[in-house]
C-alpha cells in the first residue's frame, strides 16, 4: 500500500516571506517529502525575484488563483492580517481538490522542531485536529486575565495549526469554513470576531470526528509556555513540559509577541537559545529587494496607503462597491469623492 503523502500549506504576504521560508526549510528538515504549499496573499514588485521562495516551496499560488468571487473588492474590506487568514479556507479548499488525504495548515511564524508523523497519522481516525490555546488551568490572577479571558475573546483554539481530512466530512468542514472567512474573517472582538479562530469554536459541535490534540508540543506559545517548561535531552532533543517540542508558535515576534516571551525567559534558558536561533533564521531568510512596508493591496493607485477606516466604510457601505468595480485602481482622492457622491 502506497504511503499516504502529506500536504502542508500556510498564507502570508511577501512582508512575511521571511517567517514563511523559515516553516517551509524546518519542515524540510523533518518531512523532505511532504509537499508544501504557500498561499500568497499579495503580488511582488516588478523587479523582486520570486526564485528563493518557489525555490523553498513546491507550490505557490496567488490569492487572485483561487476562486474567490469579487476578489479585488473583497480583498478591499480586509487588512493584511485578516486577508491572509480569510483566504484559508479557499486554500483548503483549492488542496483538497487535488484529490488530496491530508491536510496540515501552519501559521507562517511557526517553527518545526519535530516530526510531526504522529499528528498527521491521527487524520486516520480523525477528520479536523485543534490545538487549544490551553490545557491546564491557570493559577493566578494574571494568568486567568491574560490567558483565560484571552482564549475567551480570541477564540479556545489557535488557528495557527489545524489539519483536515480529505474525506465526506473534512470536506464539508473546508466548505463551511471558506463560507464563513469569505463572510465573516474580520476582527472585532467586541462584535464576537477575532478573524477565523472564534468561527471554530463551533468546530467540535458541528463536526464530531474533530480531535483535540492534548499533546504539550504542539503549538507552544508565549500563552501556554508557562505551563509548558522547556528542557534539552542529552541527545538534542528539545521537550515542552516532557513530550517532543513539535512546533512553536512564535507570533508576532517581532514587537509584543517577543516581550511576552521575553517575560517567562531566565538567562541562558532554552526557551532564550530558542527565541535566539528564531531571530537568527529570520535575519538570514529575509528576501532581498522588497520595498518597505510592501502589501501590493495596502495602497491605492497612487501610492497612498489605505486607511482602515476606509476599509471599513467599503465593508458597511454596499453602494459603493455598485459604484466602484475595483477599489485598488482608484487615487486616495478618486475614492474619497466617490464616498462623497454615494
Amino acid at each position: 500500500m502506497a504511503e499516504i503523502r502529506v500536504h502542508c500549506f500556510t498564507s502570508a504576504s511577501l512582508a512575511y516571506a521571511d517567517r514563511a521560508l523559515v516553516l517551509a526549510r524546518s519542515l524540510r528538515r523533518h518531512h523532505p517529502d511532504w509537499v508544501l504549499w504557500l498561499c500568497l496573499v499579495d503580488l511582488p514588485p516588478s523587479d523582486f525575484s520570486m526564485h528563493v521562495i518557489e525555490g523553498v516551496f513546491d507550490h505557490v499560488v496567488t490569492a487572485e488563483a483561487l476562486d474567490i468571487p469579487h476578489l479585488r473588492a473583497w480583498l478591499f474590506e480586509h487588512d493584511v492580517v485578516e486577508a491572509c487568514t480569510a483566504v484559508k479556507g479557499a486554500m483548503l479548499q483549492h488542496i483538497l481538490d487535488q484529490g488530496v488525504e491530508r491536510v496540515l495548515y501552519l501559521d507562517p511564524d511557526i517553527a518545526v522542531f519535530a516530526p510531526l508523523t504522529e499528528v498527521a497519522e491521527r487524520l486516520d481516525g480523525s477528520d479536523l485536529l485543534l490545538t487549544p490555546h490551553l490545557l491546564v488551568p491557570e493559577v493566578t490572577a494574571a494568568g486567568v486575565l491574560d490567558n483565560e479571558i484571552g482564549a475567551l475573546k480570541h477564540g479556545i483554539y489557535n488557528l495557527g495549526f489545524i489539519g483536515v481530512s480529505g474525506r465526506t466530512e473534512g470536506r464539508r468542514f473546508a466548505r463551511w469554513w471558506a463560507d464563513r472567512l469569505y463572510a465573516h474573517c474580520i476582527d472585532d472582538i467586541a462584535s464576537g470576531l477575532f478573524t477565523d479562530q472564534r468561527w471554530c469554536d463551533h468546530v467540535p459541535v458541528f463536526f464530531p470526528s474533530t480531535c483535540i490534540l492534548r499533546d504539550p508540543g504542539c503549538n507552544v506559545a508565549s500563552w501556554n509556555v508557562e505551563h509548558r517548561p522547556l528542557s534539552i535531552d542529552r541527545d538534542g532533543v528539545i521537550r515542552a513540559d516532557g513530550a517532543p517540542l513539535r512546533f512553536f508558535h512564535f507570533t508576532k515576534f517581532a514587537d509584543v509577541g517577543r516581550l511576552m516571551l521575553e517575560r517567562h525567559s531566565v538567562s541562558n534558558s532554552v526557551l532564550d537559545e530558542i527565541m535566539a536561533w528564531y531571530a537568527n533564521a529570520l535575519a538570514t531568510s529575509a528576501p532581498t529587494g522588497l520595498p518597505p512596508g510592501w502589501w501590493v493591496y495596502g495602497r491605492y493607485a497612487d501610492g497612498v496607503p489605505i486607511l482602515r477606516g476606509d476599509r471599513l466604510l467599503w465593508r458597511k457601505k454596499a453602494s459603493l462597491h455598485a459604484a466602484i468595480p475595483d477599489p485598488f485602481a482608484l487615487t486616495s482622492r478618486q475614492f474619497a469623492e466617490q464616498v462623497g457622491s454615494t
